[in-house]
């Protein structure tokens, strides 16, 4: 806990096997009350790990996607009695050291969600992100900020922080069940007025580091730019989205 706010930290995962512990040492236990992984039918021992960790484990039985699986990591974790969730993809390639300053950003009162950038801080590159990576993630948040009117370092991040408030208010059933979500999201945060921080997070890019290939980059390139349409259509009250229909959250 942080001043009587209860943390829980959520791991979205497929094949995570090789990295999860390397995951799981690095995370501030002190402050961190629950840790929740969602395996969305991985092929490898992810699960058998997580378990023997003691990590508490829901298991997809079929693969639901990427956004399915945060949908599910966010309702476990708010029933659990989540004040703040942390969300950090169990590949290390975020620092999960980082948890403590981002659930206390959260907690100051300042923020409603906060990002670990790989942006801020000018190490992306030098951690190994790939190029056409680096470049498409620059091209897309200029694109965003312009939409969407504020001024991020990147949307794209796997490490975010969330108050139990924002989770409740978004829509986020209405979401992607794929790698869109975590566009989505922030999307709708600006939009039902919640305010956004960044942290700058370093990163790292190895062999079991996850990252999606080229094709499925492209998908998710297309996803983002049909994101910030939809938040255009809908503040100009032209086209109303379900993403940004005010209902029940998570």
């Amino acid at each position: 806990m942080i001043h009587g706010k209860k943390i829980v930290v959520v791991m979205p995962a497929y094949n995570a096997e090789k990295t999860l512990r390397m995951t799981w040492d690095e995370l501030p236990h002190e402050v961190v009350d629950e840790v929740v992984l969602v395996d969305d039918a991985s092929g490898d021992s992810t699960v058998r790990m997580a378990r023997e960790l003691g990590v508490r484990t829901f298991v997809h039985q079929q693969n639901k996607g990427y956004g399915a699986n945060q949908k599910t990591c966010y309702r476990e974790a708010l029933r659990l009695g989540a004040d703040i969730v942390v969300m950090i993809h169990p590949d290390y390639q975020y620092s999960p050291r980082l948890v403590t300053a981002m659930a206390s950003m959260i907690v100051s009162g300042h923020y409603d969600v906060v990002l670990g950038s790989r942006i801020l801080g000018g190490t992306a590159l030098k951690g190994g992100m790939p190029l056409y990576k680096y470049v498409a993630n620059r091209f897309l948040t200029l694109v965003e900020n312009l939409a969407i009117g504020v001024k991020l370092s990147e949307y794209h991040t796997g490490f975010r922080a969330y108050s139990r408030k924002a989770l409740e208010t978004l829509p986020l059933e209405n979401n992607s069940d794929d790698f869109v979500f975590d566009n989505e999201i922030l999307a709708q945060a600006v939009y039902f007025g919640f305010q956004i921080g960044e942290i700058s997070c370093p990163t790292r890019y190895f062999d079991d580091a996850s990252s999606i290939n080229f094709s499925r980059s492209v998908k998710y390139g297309l996803g983002v730019m049909a994101t910030s349409l939809k938040y255009l259509l809908q503040k100009y009250g032209i086209v109303r989205s379900a993403i940004f229909t005010q209902g029940n959250g998570i």
